[in-house]
């Protein structure tokens, strides 16, 4: 490992901003995973960050996959223990109850876009474009890639991605329901950092909440899920955030929450 910083944490109004600096087009490497892995290990401990934005350095790339020619390094100890790291870390995305907002700043191909796929939010530069392109290397995603893009466009479309390693632009990820907001160039990061500060001030219970309802309520059937629905109903009425929300809204002041 070089020990050179390719993952960066800035904290910014109660925003975590992860940058992935590891140009030219900040391939996911060993360095990266194990700076990434301890970047998201502070954000969990600091109580203070209570949303998170990842995005890219630079103009071109969010994250273009896997250095192909590190591949030898990273596969020494199996493609399942390599793989296993960082699945646990975008794992760790989409479950925190923060929010996790993806500025998708160019390029988001193979792991990145796996990356991608694993926050709850993606803005994205009308100049990205976006791919599961293994296929082309007689590969298949191994960090969550076929489960998640499935679930978030339907399997027929996310067949036909996977089996063409097809790249899509962004007016088509938009229709797809892939990325969230598409905006001019340059303005990726600036507009998920002002939709993260607005989340961060919000009742943080009850985004955590949520997102818990959201993603569990997937696997599923829909009585249950409305069953389990309620008890976080429950749940949410012992909170403090709820009884500031209450009395701001009475009194037409803006709520303060503590997101306890």
């Amino acid at each position: 490992m070089s020990g050179q910083k390719v993952v960066e944490l800035v904290i910014d109004e109660g925003v975590g901003v992860i940058t992935i600096n590891n140009p030219p087009v900040n391939a996911l490497t060993l360095d990266v995973r194990a700076q990434l892995k301890d970047v998201l290990q502070e954000v969990e401990q600091n109580a203070d960050i209570r949303a998170i934005v990842i995005t890219g350095a630079g103009p071109k790339c969010f994250v273009a996959g896997a250095d192909i020619k590190d591949f030898p390094n990273q596969f020494e100890v199996g493609p399942r223990e390599n793989a296993t790291i960082y699945k646990e870390m975008f794992s760790y995305l989409e479950n925190t109850p923060r929010p996790v907002v993806a500025a998708l700043n160019g390029l988001a191909l193979g792991g990145g876009l796996e990356l991608a796929l694993s926050c709850d939010l993606r803005i994205a530069d009308e100049k990205a474009k976006f791919g599961l392109t293994e296929v082309t290397l007689g590969l298949v995603p191994g960090l969550g890639g076929t489960q998640r893009l499935a679930r978030l466009v339907g399997p027929a479309k996310a067949k036909e991605l996977l089996f063409t390693g097809k790249m899509v632009k962004a007016d088509e990820a938009m229709q797809l329901g892939l990325v969230n907001q598409v905006v001019p160039n340059g303005e990726a990061l600036n507009e998920a950092l002002k939709l993260a500060k607005k989340l961060a001030k919000s009742a943080g219970v009850a985004i955590g909440y949520d997102k818990y309802l959201v993603n569990k309520g997937l696997e599923l059937n829909l009585e249950d899920a409305l069953e389990l629905e309620m008890q976080y109903v429950e749940k949410v009425f012992k909170t403090e955030d709820l009884r500031e929300g209450l009395d701001a809204f009475i009194n037409k002041r803006e709520a303060v929450f503590k997101n306890a």
